[in-house]
């Protein structure tokens, strides 16, 4: 596979940080590292490009990157911080004179029908988002010739899709990991997986638990995302951390 590019758009909880109205010293810091827009990544393989969910910041992320031509969007569930930036395809069916490739499971492909119904059916009106939905499961699938691996993961209940692109692996909003999906990522060079806060969470993983999966999976390399404000200050986490595992940050590229 030719070399790979990961930027981090986002890494945010579904609030982001610093949150309205908050007056806690992580969401009043001057400091870049502690302002995060809602969580998600762009991919580039040789020319192909494509973002793993679309949230409400979407349209910034990308005028922010100078994001002009995009290959397609991965869904990895349909809470409304991955999804409701969908509307913004818009300026790329424009621009590419295209519907946009959309990949996500038929529960979230449901959602989406139903968020952006006004994209859907007959006599729609001018200008609204076009899609091309592409239905994933358990089964690897290619964003042109770019191979994708679903990794399946629980959100609480729910289940959520992360992907794994040659030696890189990305899973956001889990609380647990199945047996399956840890031995699918145990040879990867660099994981990035979610961590809310330092306190237990029903659907996302702690920072404690966050740092005991990395260590048994043990990359060469692991991101910490979808952080809250309740994390604390990234400069103060990261002195806590174990070496191969940081912060991730918005804006943060990995070259692979």
């Amino acid at each position: 596979m030719a070399n790979m590019k990961i930027t981090f758009l986002g890494t945010g909880t579904s609030q982001g940080v610093p949150v309205v109205g908050c007056q806690c010293e992580v969401c009043q810091s001057k400091e870049t590292l502690n302002k995060r827009l809602r969580t998600s990544i762009m991919v580039e393989v040789g020319e192909t490009r494509f973002t793993i969910d679309a949230g409400p910041d979407f349209r910034y992320q990308m005028l922010r990157e100078d994001v002009r031509n995009l290959d397609g969007i991965l869904i990895t569930h349909c809470h409304k911080d991955h999804i409701a930036g969908l509307d913004d395809v818009r300026a790329f069916n424009f621009l590419l004179k295209k519907s946009m490739k959309v990949f996500a499971t038929e529960r979230d492909q449901r959602a989406i029908k139903q968020e952006f119904s006004y994209a859907f059916g007959e006599n729609l009106y001018p200008g609204v988002p076009r899609f091309d939905l592409h239905t994933i499961g358990d089964d690897p699938f290619y964003v042109n010739d770019v191979k994708v691996i679903p990794l399946n993961a629980l959100h609480l209940k729910m289940e959520v899709t992360g992907f794994r692109i040659g030696d890189f692996a990305y899973i956001t909003d889990t609380n647990y990991i199945p047996v399956e999906t840890l031995a699918a990522i145990t040879d990867c060079k660099v994981v990035v997986l979610n961590a809310v806060r330092r306190k237990p969470h029903p659907s996302h993983y702690s920072l404690y638990e966050a740092i005991k999966v990395l260590e048994f999976v043990k990359p060469e390399k692991a991101y910490l995302t979808h952080i809250s404000h309740l994390m604390g200050k990234h400069q103060d986490v990261s002195r806590e951390l174990p070496d191969f595992i940081s912060l991730a940050y918005d804006g943060l590229v990995l070259e692979m």
